[in-house]
């Protein structure tokens, strides 16, 4: 059996189709079901928030798992499958372990780093949990990337990371404008930085947004989060006319914002170039009324370490070997888990192994003496012990690499375990 997750998200999909797939409350509910029934799948978790719908799912069949959750969202959604099937994404074993965990630590998110997800995440495993859906291995897994989103955020810090930067931005354009939260803003980009920033804008109070971009879908995306507005790049000329704060995050290598973009103003202008290269143009701060900070200005200015990025890349960088490093852990400790079945198998035998023998022997000497009954049978408990301690070991060690579970079909070949003592094992130890 293997994780598979099958999803779409704000990455791949339009808003108004992700609205469409987006599931809650008896619908929700309907789908884990739904999914868990199919002959294929033995466990399921769907993770639906407004910018993601994930189905994770524990499959005996990639093929045929992918298409059983394929095939309920579109019934769930009533979107025709070859719609649908062009905006999802697949995981499967490893890459899945490595999905989750890069949604938990906010990496997948659009604002990176932003701690909502580890809630969402926690909450579709507790609904999955109260259906019966979840099994061993989505419980173990989902517990496993809260854990390694909780440590992202505390060793990190992604989640203040850049957020500290758009903050000194905010807190120089009010030295310039005053309060900023009846103002209009524009943001120019719709990447994580310019999420941060709408984000940031909308907390201070800002309700008048602008998103411009490239591709209008992802500003029309971003702009429903802040309850702002969309608009295409070719508008920004006539958007800088009627804004009083601007902040660009493009960093596409061209100039976005120039002198002739702005054109004349009879009020204050603010421009926050977030952006490496920077995507406006130096020669904007010769227009009066317009004040322009960039990343070089600020560090030149003292107002922040790192102020290239706010120490978003190092934190990213940081929280991406947090990820590999779990996710390598996580799968050795899953795999050697596959061999202890075998392993609790083998020391049954064992045991009954001793306790036939011992029962044989016993009822030839009638006249021995307790003690030495006791004795004798703890000296061939411990001989078998012995014997076993050494393999034991060393197939568990083993079992924790690729291809672990052939060293447990070994073993079970070498003692002649019945084949269906492992799944018995497995299966008690799930009723526990």
């Amino acid at each position: 059996m293997s994780v598979l997750v099958v999803g779409l998200s704000h990455r791949t999909t339009p808003v108004a189709l992700l609205e469409r797939v987006t599931v809650s409350g008896d619908a929700l509910v309907k789908l884990l079901h739904d999914v868990q029934s199919d002959e294929y799948v033995s466990e399921a978790l769907v993770v639906s928030t407004c910018n993601r719908v994930e189905v994770y799912a524990v499959v005996d069949r990639f093929h045929g798992g992918v298409t059983a959750v394929t095939n309920m969202l579109a019934a769930h959604s009533g979107l025709p499958q070859e719609t649908l099937a062009r905006h999802l994404y697949v995981h499967y074993e490893d890459r899945a372990v490595q999905h989750l965990f890069t949604v938990a630590c906010g990496l997948d998110s659009m604002v990176i780093g932003e701690g909502q997800i580890l809630g969402q995440i926690r909450t579709a495993l507790r609904l999955a949990q109260e259906e019966g859906t979840a099994g061993t291995t989505l419980n173990e897994l989902a517990q496993h990337a809260l854990r390694v989103g909780k440590r992202a955020h505390a060793d990190t810090g992604i989640d203040r990371a850049g957020a500290s930067l758009v903050g000194v931005g905010l807190t120089l354009a009010e030295r310039v404008l005053g309060d900023i939260s009846g103002l209009r803003a524009l943001v120019v980009g719709a990447g994580s930085m310019s999420s941060l920033s709408a984000a940031t804008l909308s907390r201070a109070g800002v309700t008048d947004i602008v998103i411009a971009n490239r591709t209008r879908e992802r500003a029309e995306r971003l702009a429903e989060t802040v309850g702002g507005r969309a608009a295409d790049l070719a508008e920004v000329p006539a958007e800088l006319a009627e804004a009083d704060l601007v902040i660009s995050c493009i960093g596409a290598g061209t100039r976005t914002i120039t002198a002739e973009t702005i054109g004349g103003r009879d009020r204050p202008l603010f421009v926050l170039d977030l952006a490496l290269p920077h995507d406006v143009d130096p020669g904007v701060r010769d227009l009066p009324g317009v004040t322009l900070v960039d990343l070089k200005s600020m560090q030149q200015d003292g107002l922040g370490d790192d102020v290239s990025d706010g120490g978003r890349a190092e934190a990213i960088c940081e929280v991406r070997r947090i990820v590999a490093e779990e996710v390598a852990a996580y799968l050795d400790a899953a795999r050697a888990a596959l061999v202890t079945p075998t392993v609790v198998a083998l020391r049954s035998k064992a045991a009954g192994v001793v306790e036939s023998e011992m029962g044989r022997l016993l009822s030839r000497l009638p006249d021995i003496d307790g003690r030495m009954r006791d004795e004798i049978t703890q000296t061939v408990r411990r001989v078998v012990d012995k014997l076993l301690h050494e393999p034991t070991v060393r197939v568990k060690r083993l079992a924790a690499s690729p291809g672990g579970d052939q060293y447990a079909e070994a073993l079970r070949e070498l003692f002649g375990l019945d084949p269906k003592a492992p799944d018995a094992v497995a299966s008690l130890e799930v009723e526990q």
